[in-house]
């Protein structure tokens, strides 16, 4: 890369990147205000203002979304008669789980076998520092080609679709002529990748009631129904012997035709443990981009230590349903809903609150945006060619647009690539990825503008 301008610039602006992404990464922007404060979030809104408007950006706002959070909004005008273009990114981030099974501390960049530690250097606090490098770099090699929007959103990994809901009631904020959403990732370090379908997402709370209050295992377990272990079969059936998602009535989805992942590249990937099966059936890229996954994702239990020998009156779970395109979220709720009724035992009481939801998305890849990125990336790294991937998680913003703009390209870049182990302990960045994939979204934006 080092014979193209762009290319160079990006290198000379890496220590710069460094320190930014250092200062934004200190925010504990986790937007659960029950575990962490709203200032931490708000601190990190304001530096992502002052960030946008140092690099010249107009009206620049931060958006009080439905939800109690805020987004920040900035434009940067292009040449006339110039194409628009919106770059997305989020600066909240999930909690850091088990801080003392971080090698580092979760809100600290630190930097350690050629990577950066730390909580959001991928998930994505990073894509903003790649939206901001890009731009710096076409602005000192013949300036910016197009018009360019920046939306970055304070609570997109809670899933309560504060900017979704904010778009939709200001659907002239955000058009533009393509987006790219900087919260997916290359599918190995050094493949340049495009992700092109994401699974949609249900969360839904339960609650299992049985006895007015905690009894006597000895005295009255054997009768007595127990709320935890009604609630242990409940979540039991949403999986089959192998390990596959059986919500009543939802599709067990369809088969992934893109590129495919190996099983061998997944265990490492994933770290499972030797001698542990994979769960589910069909191709690892089928399980994890094209069909249904419910995980349970927290339980509300008395901890082994300080348990009393007591039958349990209450229990609660948390979980997590994504599912594939092609599937209506909402309907995908109620037939989650439906099943976990339909599987609770002994007349145990039930109660289910949805807390959040997203659509699937499916790109067009025919589009010319995907062959200006694609020789974009070619230049960024050499010797590659671009591929396309799914992606299990979910970005409930991407359906929304799409159904605002039907005319916009969307396509989906980033750094969550599998070393960064995001939404776990030790999430980290790889520099290298950062600096190529932001000289492939300047040499995008020029060929976009050129197209």
């Amino acid at each position: 890369m080092s014979s193209n301008p762009v290319a160079e610039t990006v290198a000379s602006l890496m220590p710069k990147a460094k320190e930014e992404l250092t200062e934004l990464v200190a925010f504990k922007s986790v937007a659960d205000f029950d575990q962490f404060p709203r200032s931490e979030s708000e601190g990190a809104a304001r530096w992502v203002a002052d960030a946008l408007r140092a690099e010249g950006f107009e009206d620049v706002a931060f958006l009080d979304t439905p939800d109690g959070t805020q987004s920040v909004y900035g434009y940067l005008p292009g040449p006339q008669g110039a194409k628009t273009v919106l770059l997305y990114a989020h600066y909240d981030v999930q909690p850091p789980l088990n801080e003392a099974a971080w090698q580092s501390p979760p809100f600290e960049l630190t930097e350690r076998d050629g990577r950066w530690y730390g909580r959001g250097t991928a998930d994505c606090k990073g894509g903003l520092i790649m939206h901001l490098l890009a731009l710096r770099a076409l602005k000192a090699n013949g300036g910016v080609p197009v018009h360019v929007k920046v939306i970055a959103e304070g609570s997109e990994e809670m899933g309560t679709g504060g900017l979704e809901r904010y778009a939709e009631a200001h659907p002239e904020l955000l058009t533009a002529d393509t987006i790219v959403i900087g919260d997916a990732g290359n599918f190995r370090v050094g493949l340049p990748t495009v992700t092109t379908t994401l699974r949609g997402m249900t969360m839904v709370r339960v609650q299992i009631d049985t006895l007015e209050g905690n009894l006597h295992s000895g005295q009255f377990g054997g009768a007595a129904p127990d709320a935890l272990g009604a609630l242990i079969r409940v979540l039991d059936s949403l999986r089959a012997e192998d390990g596959s998602t059986t919500v009543d009535g939802l599709t067990t989805g369809s088969a992934w035709d893109g590129i495919e992942y190996a099983e061998d590249q997944f265990r490492a990937d994933a770290k499972v443990l030797d001698g542990v099966e994979l769960i589910g059936s069909g191709t690892v890229a089928d399980r994890i981009w094209s069909r249904p996954a419910v995980t349970v994702i927290g339980i509300d239990c008395p901890p082994v230590v300080g348990a009393t020998p007591s039958v349990q009156s209450s229990a609660r779970a948390l979980i997590s349903l994504r599912v594939p395109p092609g599937v209506d979220a909402a309907e995908a709720t109620k037939l989650l809903q439906a099943h976990l009724e339909a599987h609770t035992p002994w007349g145990a009481r039930l109660r289910t609150e949805q807390v959040g939801q997203g659509q699937a998305f499916s790109a067009d890849t025919t589009s010319p945006a995907y062959e200006a990125m694609a020789r974009a990336m070619a230049v960024a790294y050499p010797g590659q060619e671009m591929q396309y991937a799914g992606q299990g998680g979910s970005i409930p913003l991407c359906n929304t647009l799409a159904a605002l703009y039907p005319d916009a390209e969307i396509l989906l870049i980033g750094l969550s690539e599998p070393e960064a182990q995001i939404h776990a302990v030790n999430e980290s960045v790889s520099p290298e990825e950062l600096e190529r994939l932001s000289v492939a979204e300047a040499l995008f934006l020029r060929n976009y503008a050129a197209s």
